[in-house]
C-alpha cells in the first residue's frame, strides 16, 4: 500500500527517477553505525562482522561481489584511497588495520587464491575512522581520544596526536597544506595538527552541547564544514590570516522548516491526503505518539551543480552557487553553499519501495556519472545494506518551490525595458508645466473684471540708495581674488569628474581622518553622498542636517528647521537638492544653495513619522513612507522669492498615489533607483515580507514572505555610479539586512536568496550596509567598534576596519572615486579610512558615527 507521500511524489514524477535501489544486501550482525566507502567505480563495507564486501559499480563481473577475510573483530572503518592507480583500500577492525591493494586482491580471487592485505597497525582499539593522505603513503586512524598517523606501506606509527577529550569521530588530511590534519572529536571541538611532528597547532572552543559527527574539507573556499548530533552545520576558514574563523553557523533542522514552509504545495498536498483520509471514514480512536528525533549529522560530502531546468536554460545566475550532499539519519538533504538554504529534500520514508527506513550510516560519491550519484545506507535497526541511485536534477525539479513562479512570469527587471503606460502613475503630467499654465492666465474677479494690482508693478524693489555712503572710487579693479586656487580646484574637479571609478580597487586599511560632526554627543542617524562624489550629508539626532566636502575639511553647512531626530536624507541626481525626513512627520527639501527649506511637507499630510524619503525617476517624484504605506509625490521646486510676497513658497507638490503594503503595520525600509529610469519599488515591512511594486503598472508586481528572520531594517540595490560601467544584469541585485540574521543578497530575476554574509556583530543596533559602485565589495557596520568589507562572491568578510570607538551603524562608498564612508553608532564623530592597492594609493573614507559619551577633536 502506498503512503500518503508517495501519493505527493506520483504527481511530481516517478519516484525511479529520483531515487532507484540498485543493490540490497544482507549481513548476519548489525552494521549501523560503521563507516562505510563509496567511489564511482566501488563500494566497499563491512559484511557479517569482519567480512569485507567490495562492490563493483561500473561492471558486473561474474564473481560479485569481492570478499575480503582478515580481521577476526567486527570492521568499523573503510575508506578508499586518494588515487586510481592503484585503487587502495583500508579496513580497521579492534585487532587489525589492513590495506588492501584492490587490483590485485581482484587478480588473487580470480585466480581461486585467497587475497590478503598489508597489516599496518595492531591492537589500536576501537577504530572510529580512517582515512588515507593526499599521495596514500599514510593512514590517519582515530581510535578512542587518540589519532594514529600509520604508514600506508608496512606497520608502522609515524605519530601519536593526542589531546581530544573523547572519542575521535572523524579526521580528514588538508590538501594544499603539506601535514596538515583537522580532526572533530565527540568532546564538541576541532583541532588542527601537524601530522608528521605531532604538534597542535590550534584547538577550537566547545561548540555545542552534542558531540560532532561529521567532517569535510571545502578545497575550493578552504574551509572546513563540520556537522554534529543535532542537525548543525558550522564551517570556518583555514585560510591564512583568518585564524580559523567561523564563517557561518546553520541549524539544518531550522533550514528543512523553512523549505516545506516554502514549499506550501507539497504541504498542501498532504493536508488534503488527511482530509481524504477523514472523509473516507476511517476512524481511529486512537491518540498517535509523536517522538521528536535529533535530526544527527551521518555524512557531508560534495554534490555536483544540478542541471537547469528547462525554465533557466538561458537564464546566467547572479551567483555561481555550489551545494552539499548532507546525510542524516531519516534522508538525504542538498544545501546551498552561498544561502546556507535547503535546495532539496530526500526522505527514506517518503519512498515505500526503499528497504532502508532509518540510516545508521551514509555515504555518497564524490562526482556524478550521468547526472547520477551513488549512495550506501546501513539500517539503523536492521542487518542491511542498500546502494541507491539519486538523480539530483529529477530530486530538484520535484520540488521545485513554486511560491516565487508570479514575479518570474511578469520579469521583474529594475531597468526600464518598456514604455510608460497611458495610465500609469509614472506618466502624470509635470507640475512646472502645469504652474506655467495658471501663471499665464489673467486674474480676473468675480465679475470677469480686473482685480486691483498693487501700486508698484515690478517683482523686485530697487532701493533708492539714499542711506548708502557715496562711492568716492569708481572702476577699481579687485586684486584680492586668488586667481590660481581657483583654477586649479576647477583643473582638479574636472579630472576627478571626468576619471571613471577604478575597477581594481582595494578595500580600506588604514584610518587617515577623524573629525567631530557636533559640539555634544550627538548620534549621526544617516549618510549619503552626492552623484558626483563632492559632498557628503548627514543627519543628526539633534534635528540638524550638515553637508561637508568628501575631504571632510573646511566647515560644513548646516540645515535647520527639523523638529525631530532626521530619519534620512537623500540627494537629487542633479546634486542641487536634498531631501530629509524627520521624526516631526514632515519631510523637507533643501537647496544646496540655501539653508531655507525650499518645500515643506507638513504634519497635516502624516499621521505618522516619516521614516524614509528620497528623490526617484531622475527627479520627478517624490518616494516617502509612513505607517504601512508609501506615497508618490510630483513636485516642482523654485527657491526665487518675490518681495511682494516673500514668504509665500513658489515650490507646489501634488499627491499621485498611495500604494499600501499588505499585511503589514509598518513599512521598515523603501528603496528606489534615482539614477535612472527604473519602475522597481522595494519595500520591507514589520511584517518580515518584502513587497516588489511595479509602479509603471501601479500595482504590487510580486511579494517575498520571510525574507529574514526579523524586520529588515535597510534594503540597498547595487545602483553603481555614474563613473562606474556594470553589467545590466548587476542592477538586479539588491541586499537586506536585519538584526540577529546578517546580511542576505537578491536576485529580483529569481526573488530568491543568492548569498548570504556574515561574520559582523549585529544583536541590537540596526547597522547598515552599502555596495561599492564597481559592484564588488559590500560594506556593514557592526557593534564590535568594526566596519567589515566583504566580497560579492564570498561568504565571509575579508577586511575588518578597526578604530571607531562605538558600534558603527551606517557605511557609504564615494560614488565618484575609489573611497568608502563608513558610519557606526559613535556620536558625532567622522572618521576616514585609507585604502592602498597593488598599482595606485586610493583614498576611502569611512565616515564613523557612534554613540560614545565624549566629543571628539578635529
Amino acid at each position: 500500500m502506498e503512503s500518503p507521500m508517495d501519493w505527493c511524489f506520483a504527481e511530481e514524477g516517478h519516484s525511479q527517477d529520483i531515487v532507484l535501489e540498485k543493490q540490497v544486501f544482507r549481513s548476519k550482525v548489525l552494521e549501523s553505525h560503521v563507516q562505510l566507502a563509496c567511489s564511482s567505480q566501488y563500494c566497499a563495507f563491512p559484511l557479517n562482522g569482519n567480512e569485507l564486501c567490495i562492490w563493483n559499480i561500473g561492471i558486473n563481473p561474474v564473481h560479485q561481489p569481492l570478499h575480503l577475510i582478515g580481521h577476526h573483530h567486527s570492521i568499523t572503518a573503510v575508506s578508499f584511497g586518494s588515487k586510481m592507480d592503484p585503487l587502495l583500500v583500508c579496513s580497521a577492525s579492534r585487532d587489525y588495520v589492513i590495506v588492501w591493494n584492490l587490483d590485485e586482491c581482484t587478480k588473487k580471487a580470480l585466480q581461486g587464491i585467497t587475497p590478503c592485505g598489508i597489516v599496518i597497525g595492531t591492537l589500536l582499539g576501537i577504530v572510529l575512522y580512517v582515512r588515507f593522505s593526499p599521495d596514500d603513503q599514510m593512514v590517519a586512524a582515530c581510535a578512542g581520544n587518540r589519532i594514529y598517523i600509520l604508514n600506508a606501506k608496512n606497520e608502522a606509527v609515524l605519530a601519536e596526536l593526542e589531546g581530544h577529550l573523547a572519542p575521535v569521530t572523524a579526521a580528514e588530511f588538508c590538501t594544499w597544506e603539506k601535514n596538515m590534519l583537522i580532526s572533530v572529536s565527540e568532546d564538541r571541538s576541532f583541532k588542527v595538527w601537524d601530522c608528521c611532528t605531532g604538534v597542535l597547532i590550534y584547538q577550537s572552543a566547545v561548540l555545542t552541547a552534542f558531540p560532532l559527527l561529521s567532517l569535510f574539507i571545502d578545497e575550493e573556499k578552504k574551509q572546513i564544514i563540520t556537522g554534529c548530533a543535532d542537525g548543525q552545520l558550522w564551517i570556518f576558514s583555514l585560510i591564512s590570516g583568518h585564524n580559523y574563523r567561523c564563517v557561518v553557523h546553520i541549524n539544518v533542522k531550522k533550514e528543512i522548516e523553512r523549505f516545506y514552509s516554502k514549499t506550501g504545495k507539497y504541504l498542501q498536498q498532504f493536508g488534503e491526503i488527511q482530509n481524504n483520509f477523514k472523509l473516507s471514514g476511517i476512524n481511529d480512536t486512537r491518540v498517535e505518539e509523536t517522538v521528536e528525533t535529533s535530526l544527527p549529522i551521518l555524512r557531508i560530502e560534495h554534490c555536483d551543480k544540478p542541471s537547469h531546468t528547462d525554465k533557466e536554460e538561458n537564464f546566467f545566475p547572479a551567483v555561481i552557487a555550489r551545494y552539499l550532499w548532507i546525510g542524516s539519519s531519516t534522508g538525504l538533504f542538498i544545501i546551498n553553499l552561498a544561502n546556507f538554504e535547503i535546495e532539496a529534500a530526500l526522505h527514506y520514508k517518503d519512498y515505500s519501495d526503499l528497504s532502508i527506513q532509518f540510516a545508521g550510516s551514509c555515504v555518497l560519491t564524490r562526482k556524478a556519472v550521468d547526472g547520477k550519484v551513488l549512495c550506501l545506507l546501513t539500517s539503523m535497526f536492521e542487518s542491511v545494506i542498500a546502494l541507491l541511485e539519486i538523480s539530483p536534477t529529477a530530486l530538484m525539479r520535484a520540488q521545485k518551490n513554486e511560491f516565487l513562479s508570479y514575479g518570474k512570469e511578469k520579469c521583474l527587471l529594475v531597468i526600464a525595458s518598456c514604455s510608460l503606460l497611458p495610465n500609469s502613475p509614472l506618466n502624470t503630467e509635470s507640475l512646472k508645466k502645469s504652474s506655467s499654465k495658471l501663471t499665464n492666465k489673467k486674474t480676473l474677479g468675480p465679475k470677469g473684471t480686473m482685480k486691483d494690482q498693487p501700486l508698484v508693478f515690478h517683482n523686485k524693489i530697487k532701493s533708492s540708495g539714499y542711506t548708502s555712503a557715496p562711492q568716492m572710487k569708481m572702476f577699481s579693479p579687485n586684486t584680492k581674488m586668488k586667481k590660481t586656487n581657483k583654477v586649479l580646484e576647477w583643473k582638479n574637479n574636472c579630472k576627478r569628474k571626468n576619471k571613471e571609478y577604478p575597477l581594481e580597487n582595494f578595500p580600506p586599511t588604514k584610518s587617515e581622518r577623524e573629525i567631530s560632526a557636533a559640539g555634544k554627543p550627538t548620534s549621526i542617524s544617516c549618510i549619503q553622498y552626492s552623484g558626483d562624489g563632492e559632498q557628503l550629508a548627514c543627519g543628526l539626532a539633534d534635528k540638524s542636517l550638515l553637508v561637508f566636502n568628501s575631504n571632510l575639511t573646511g566647515t560644513p553647512s548646516v540645515f535647520s528647521g527639523h523638529d525631530g531626530a532626521i530619519n534620512s536624507v537623500g540627494w537629487s541626481h542633479n546634486k542641487k537638492w536634498l531631501v530629509s525626513a524627520s521624526e516631526d512627520k514632515t519631510v523637507r527639501i533643501w537647496s544646496v544653495c540655501n539653508t531655507e527649506p525650499a518645500l515643506l511637507l507638513g504634519r497635516e499630510m502624516f499621521q505618522r513619522s516619516v521614516r524614509f524619503a528620497q528623490f526617484y525617476y531622475i527627479d520627478k517624484f517624490i518616494l516617502l513612507c509612513c505607517g504601512a504605506e508609501f506615497h508618490l509625490v510630483n513636485c516642482y521646486l523654485d527657491i526665487s522669492k518675490d518681495d511682494l510676497k516673500r514668504y509665500k513658497q513658489k515650490s507646489v507638490c501634488n499627491l499621485v498615489q498611495k500604494f499600501p503594503m499588505a499585511s503589514t503595520v509598518e513599512i521598515t525600509s523603501l528603496s528606489a533607483v534615482n539614477d535612472f529610469y527604473s519602475y522597481i519599488v522595494l519595500a520591507a515591512g514589520s511584517n518580515r515580507a518584502l513587497e516588489v511594486f511595479d509602479l509603471n503598472a501601479g500595482c504590487s508586481a510580486a511579494v517575498i514572505p520571510d525574507v529574514q528572520s526579523r524586520s529588515v531594517h535597510q534594503i540597498c540595490q547595487n545602483k553603481g555610479s555614474a563613473f562606474s560601467t556594470q553589467q545590466p544584469e548587476a542592477y538586479n541585485l539588491f541586499m537586506t539586512s536585519a538584526i540577529g540574521d546578517g546580511i542576505k543578497l537578491w536576485d529580483l530575476r529569481t526573488l530568491r536568496c543568492e548569498r548570504r554574509f556574515e561574520g559582523h556583530v549585529n544583536r541590537c543596533h540596526p547597522c547598515g550596509i552599502a555596495v561599492s559602485p564597481c559592484g564588488r565589495f559590500i560594506a556593514s557596520g557592526s557593534e564590535d567598534k568594526c566596519a567589515y568589507i566583504y566580497e560579492m562572491h564570498s561568504s565571509t568578510f575579508s577586511h575588518k576596519l578597526t578604530g571607531h570607538t562605538e558600534s558603527v551603524i551606517n557605511v557609504a562608498f564615494n560614488p565618484s572615486s575609489a573611497q568608502m564612508d563608513a558610519s557606526e553608532t559613535t556620536i558625532g564623530a567622522i572618521l576616514t579610512k585609507k585604502m592602498k592597492g597593488l598599482r595606485d594609493l586610493w583614498h576611502m573614507q569611512a565616515i564613523s558615527y557612534s554613540l560614545q559619551r565624549h566629543s571628539m577633536q578635529q
